[in-house]
């Protein structure tokens, strides 16, 4: 496929995939329309880079369904100025979509070789208002925070309150929350409520389940 191939199945993908699934932010619609899926894929999946379909990258991530990740970025209401994080950055495609909606995006992925292709593509594709960085996923990045939105690139068995934390007052986590692997998953979103943190469910999505947040195993006596 060429560059103009790419941009008519890239159109096709929110035309098609993203406008009809309750996504009305023009800002959002607008960054999916503008950033290259195909450069975040190897080359042998260039050609299937718009599908409506998980698609799996190395290191057992994926990048998320565009519909749910659309919805995600609409729920998580990004302002211009918002200083953001992603979690799970895999190859760096829903880290540039959150740099073209932020002020500032942060991104932390455990693996050497997606951190290095995450930033390369970003820089290639002139994002220069996002950073990957290498660290546990379940810690985020403290030193960085807090951030006025957190987006979790993945479904969460469980959600670590040293991630709740780095949320500012007023801020919004998005995660898919699928508490049971054989379970669906739901998108929800977490906000600082009285002296702890509020889960609200928002709709059905059914992504992988990221390893670093399954849920601790519990013995039975």
């Amino acid at each position: 496929m060429n560059d103009i191939q790419f941009e008519t199945a890239r159109q096709m993908m929110v035309d098609c995939q993203i406008r009809p699934n309750k996504v009305v932010d023009e800002r959002v619609l607008g960054a999916f329309a503008t950033i290259p899926r195909e450069k975040f894929v190897s080359k042998q999946q260039r050609s299937i880079a718009y599908v409506d379909e998980d698609l799996p990258v190395s290191g057992g991530r994926c990048l998320m369904e565009p519909m749910v990740l659309a919805r995600m970025m609409q729920a998580l209401e990004i302002k211009p100025t918002d200083h953001a994080l992603v979690v799970g950055a895999a190859t760096g495609y829903g880290t540039a979509i959150m740099a073209r909606l932020a002020g500032s995006v942060i991104a932390v992925e455990t693996r050497t070789q997606l951190v290095e292709k995450a930033q390369e593509t970003l820089v290639s594709i002139d994002v220069d208002n996002a950073a990957v960085i290498k660290g546990r996923l379940t810690e985020g990045c403290p030193k960085e925070g807090p951030y006025d939105r957190i987006l979790i690139e993945g479904a969460v068995a469980q959600m670590p309150e040293q991630l709740l934390d780095q949320l500012t007052p007023k801020g919004r986590l998005l995660a898919i929350w699928r508490p049971s692997p054989r379970g669906a998953g739901v998108a929800s979103v977490w906000c600082r409520a009285n002296e702890g943190f509020a889960r609200t469910p928002l709709f059905d999505a059914q992504v992988p389940l990221l390893e670093e947040f399954r849920a601790k195993e519990e013995f039975v006596f």
